[in-house]
């Protein structure tokens, strides 16, 4: 059936590209998924007329707007040039949105590769977490030319909630890492401060209560607030070893821009031992738990 309106690429339907695609459906667009086993089950979107392919290029041949939502900047790059990837497929005018976290130098890079290959490119990281995302309530922090920005606003539109401008390529990226860095950071604080209160004796309701009446309370605080209180993660489904990659490309764009980073190679620390200690996927209120049972 002709919509009339652009067909949608997904490479990476993970927790939060699941989010994504189901609000794209949902909202008319014709949609190819990159078939992969890091995918969340896909038959509802099937069921709702998605297609499924198996490579990247097929995506891009497929697609006049492919949106990217994997891991970090060696699964962007492995998209985008392998001998079956995206830039193999791609076609004049294709719009290519990266959604994932990368660090920027790398999305310089690859919007260079895309727009010689005769696409267009913007970077348009998110935040918030899995439940905004099926909700089609994610902020989007857009870098790139403004005019294609103002384009692809519809698009976004059907699974953001706030939609930020940022500037030039890259500066998408730039602002989600420096956000990273301030929410995980804060989480790194609470959870440390939190695994001290245990060892110290201070009971938890009492610990959170006070928190949130000064000083530290917020977001952070909030998210790990459940898990504090009765050892339930579900408030900020975020792995410690995507805490620890976010915190490595923050201070590889520090140590890029000549910008102090001591405090955030710290928490990268924190976040490094915690995910090295832990199970794979393991959430990032679990580092209160590891922290508690580590001897001072």
């Amino acid at each position: 059936m002709n919509t009339g309106k652009d067909t949608v690429g997904m490479i990476g339907v993970g927790l939060m590209g699941h989010g994504i695609a189901s609000n794209i459906v949902k909202h008319g667009y014709p949609l190819v998924l990159l078939d992969h086993p890091g995918n969340q089950p896909v038959d509802g979107l099937l069921a709702a007329g998605a297609a499924k392919v198996a490579s990247p290029a097929q995506v891009a041949r497929q697609s006049n707007v492919v949106i990217l939502c994997v891991t970090g900047t060696p699964q962007i790059e492995d998209v985008l040039f392998s001998p079956d990837g995206l830039l193999q497929g791609l076609r004049p005018g294709t719009i290519v949105i990266d959604c994932s976290t990368a660090i920027p130098s790398s999305t310089v890079r690859i919007a260079q590769a895309v727009n010689e290959a005769g696409g267009l490119f913007l970077d348009a990281p998110m935040t918030r977490t899995p439940k905004e995302a099926a909700e089609g309530r994610l902020n989007l922090l857009v870098g790139g030319d403004r005019a294609l920005f103002d384009r692809c606003l519809p698009l976004l539109r059907c699974y953001a909630e706030n939609i930020s401008y940022v500037g030039p390529t890259g500066s998408g990226h730039r602002m989600k890492l420096i956000h990273n860095y301030v929410s995980l950071g804060c989480a790194a604080v609470i959870a440390e401060a939190a695994a001290c209160a245990q060892r110290a004796g201070i009971e938890a309701p009492v610990l959170v209560d006070i928190l949130a009446k000064g000083g530290g309370g917020g977001v952070a605080l909030e998210r790990l607030r459940p898990f504090i209180e009765s050892g339930d993660d579900s408030g900020l489904r975020f792995s410690l070893s995507n805490a620890h990659k976010d915190l490595g490309y923050y201070t590889t764009m520090a140590g890029e821009a000549g910008a102090a980073h001591g405090a955030a190679d710290a928490i990268e620390q924190l976040f490094k031992q915690g995910a090295q200690n832990t199970p794979p996927q393991t959430t990032l209120p679990h580092l209160v738990a590891l922290l508690a049972e580590d001897k001072p």
